[in-house]
């Protein structure tokens, strides 16, 4: 029966070959055609057009465009499917008349006798070849395609649309999916398979039935060496190649930015990215391996980009792209959260631009209040006077907000915004809590504040999508100050291990040890990190120098072995010692200093400064005039006694050598001295 159909499909096209030349051709033009477009999946292509990561069609398959093909698959697969593929006008009688005789001798198919064309005209519409019907739909598809598109354009559509088990369609999803590579280059043994799969792409699946892949791929390197297509010493050898196993993994790189690109242009089929692919890769490893030993819950993101050109290279949004405890498929590099310490200095900047403050300015860390808010170090510890320079290095509290208070938290807020960040306020009020982290913030937006201090004080929009036009630059602070800023904080030391003075960073971390950061940058790049919980609940421990900082030194270290030179300074910088300063600059007083005096502030007349006295046991006498009461007695940056409304107090424990003596009344004014117990 099957043969008798046969019978019938030739005749049938040897009268339209033979006679009916007009009704044939009316025919065939009145062919109505399916839609010639294909759906492909959209790509996502890094800077060098390196694929990051593709996507699927709208039904779940793998079809993409072929893009550019090796030169022996499409010879050989002519030549195995259609020798005359080149120049039949889309039937090709001569097989045809083959496989029908073939089937009347032996009452079934032996051989096929569709073109690469009809073979098009069922993958468009999906048809049957076995039923007559079908075969006839395809006969008449296939002629009308040979009258509007060329057998180039024909032979795409099979590149795109030929099935190669499972859900992968195409020689592109074909060749990423079994040998992780691209089209291009194909040895013999792998154009081999990829002809023989579609025939059967279920039946000869390597990764399901290895046996029949390799039986049916050798088939076709057989008749490729009958053919002359190949040698037989090239066909003998293709057939020692093994047959994959196993369906490689699609590429998946930088998933969180390749969803934002597709989000943003949905319609578009290829989104050019100034991701490294490479570098790329690498932090992502980085990020997976740094998670090892710590909580379930807890993620990672980094962000690096070039300061010079605004380019993102790698935007890593978690640790895994996944629904795992660490709630992988959220983008934490675009997570609102609390920067902590890493806001400290832009606001050490801003009052080096103001001239309240100078790198080797004195400044006081003591117990201080604004109305309610009384700030505290993170160690709950003092340090008495010290310079503005080793207040940013150990990253002292109180200081900063006393620079806050003089700055005001609005102008900060007026940098942050035109530095291009979205910064949340909570109940949107600046206060000076705003200089410890009161704020909420993004990793893209701190890495892309950071990036102006190595460009001189000019910030510009960081990008992830090549083309557009380029950035224009905005000031937000001067270029000395900038670089005054860098030079304190490459003089950070740095994690076990890492090179010293090779970047500029600063670490931080959030209020309930929340957010651990790190961000630093040397004279061509700059990067962030940061680790916490998604839900933003606490992680116990966490601070970001000692989980975030080495993973920022790692990251450089993946650009390159050695860090690009920090910028030199300005010829404006003014770099001297606190004795060289002007007066004014020499201490740090704060507007309100000049009628503190005048209201009473508080003076240390017991010991006097640079005394040496005797051994402290059973205690050391001191005495205060003026100020108001109670009174907080320190020694060394130590509180040891509050609350105390007299002006004489003694006090213990302390060891021979050099001491400093502090009072502090309950206006926050402080006096100090220095002395030495033998």
């Amino acid at each position: 029966m099957r043969a008798h159909r046969w019978l019938f499909v030739l005749a049938f096209t040897l009268a339209l070959a033979g006679g009916g030349r007009d009704a044939a051709d009316r025919w065939i033009l009145a062919t109505p055609l399916p839609s010639m477009l294909t759906a492909t999946g959209a790509e996502v292509l890094d800077r060098s057009g390196r694929t990051l990561r593709i996507y699927t069609v709208a039904d779940g398959r793998w079809r993409l465009e072929p893009g550019r093909v090796d030169a022996t698959f499409t010879d050989m697969l002519i030549a195995y499917e259609d020798r005359r593929y080149r120049s039949h006008s889309g039937v090709d009688l001569c097989a045809f008349a083959r496989a029908a005789v073939q089937a009347v001798r032996s009452g079934g198919i032996v051989s096929g006798g569709s073109t690469l064309t009809m073979q098009v005209a069922r993958l468009m519409e999906d048809g049957s070849t076995g039923q007559w019907a079908g075969k006839l739909r395809q006969v008449r598809l296939a002629l009308a395609l040979e009258r509007r598109l060329t057998k180039d354009q024909i032979l795409q559509i099979y590149l795109t649309r030929a099935p190669y088990g499972g859900n992968i369609e195409g020689i592109r999803a074909a060749t990423l999916a079994w040998f992780g590579k691209e089209p291009a280059r194909l040895t013999p043994a792998e154009a081999a398979l990829l002809v023989a799969l579609p025939q059967s792409p279920e039946a000869r699946r390597p990764d399901r039935h290895r046996a029949a892949a390799r039986a049916a791929r050798d088939r076709v390197l057989d008749r490729m060496a009958r053919q002359g297509v190949l040698s037989a010493e090239t066909a003998s050898a293709a057939k020692l190649d093994p047959v994959p196993t196993a369906r490689r993994a699609f590429p998946a790189l930088a998933p969180h930015l390749a969803d934002r690109t597709i989000a943003g242009a949905p319609g578009a089929l290829r989104h050019n990215l100034t991701i490294d692919a490479s570098l790329q890769a690498q932090l992502e490893a980085l990020a997976a391996r740094a998670m090892r030993g710590l909580p379930g819950a807890v993620s990672v993101a980094i962000v690096l980009a070039d300061h010079r050109s605004g380019d993102i290279l790698a935007s890593v949004g978690s640790a895994g792209y996944d629904t795992g405890a660490r709630q992988g498929f959220v983008d934490m590099t675009q997570a609102l959260r609390s920067p902590g310490s890493t806001l400290k200095p832009v606001i050490y900047a801003m009052a080096f631009d103001r001239g309240l403050a100078h790198p080797q300015t004195l400044i006081d860390d003591a117990p201080v209040r604004f109305g309610d808010y009384a700030p505290q170090n993170f160690d709950g510890h003092f340090r008495g006077e010290v310079t503005v320079t080793d207040a940013l290095r150990q990253s002292l509290n109180i200081p900063v907000v006393r620079l806050m208070d003089e700055i005001g938290p609005a102008h900060l807020m007026d940098v942050m915004r035109r530095a291009g960040m979205n910064a949340k306020l909570p109940g949107d009020h600046a206060g000076l809590a705003i200089a410890l982290g009161g704020v909420g913030v993004t990793l893209t937006d701190m890495v892309q504040l950071y990036a102006a201090l190595p460009r001189g004080g000019e910030v510009i929009p960081l990008r992830w999508l090549q083309g557009g036009d380029a950035p224009v630059p905005t000031r937000i602070l001067s270029a000395s100050a900038a670089w005054q800023v860098g030079d304190i904080l490459s003089g950070l030391a740095p994690p076990p291990n890492a090179p010293s003075r090779a970047l500029a960073y600063k670490t931080g971390t959030s209020y309930g040890h929340r957010d651990a950061w790190a961000l630093g940058y040397d004279g061509a790049h700059v990067a962030g990190v940061w680790i916490g919980r998604p839900d933003g609940t606490p992680v116990p421990g966490a601070f970001g120098g000692d989980l975030a900082a080495p993973i920022l030194f790692e990251a450089f270290q993946r650009l390159k072995p050695q860090p690009d030179p920090l910028p030199a300074p300005p010829p404006e910088t003014l770099i001297v010692s606190t004795a060289e300063l002007p007066q004014p600059l020499r201490r740090f007083t704060g507007r309100n200093a000049v009628f503190a005096k005048d209201r009473g502030a508080p003076e240390l007349i017991f010991p006097p400064d640079g005394a040496r006295l005797a051994s402290a046991a059973p205690g050391l006498p001191v005495k205060v005039r003026g100020g108001t009461p109670p009174y907080t007695w320190m020694a060394n940056g130590q509180p040891l006694l509050t609350g105390v409304r007299v002006p004489q107090a003694s006090i213990t424990g302390l060891s021979a050598g050099f001491s400093q003596i502090s009072v502090i009344d309950a206006l926050g004014r402080s006096a100090r001295v220095n002395i030495r117990l033998d």
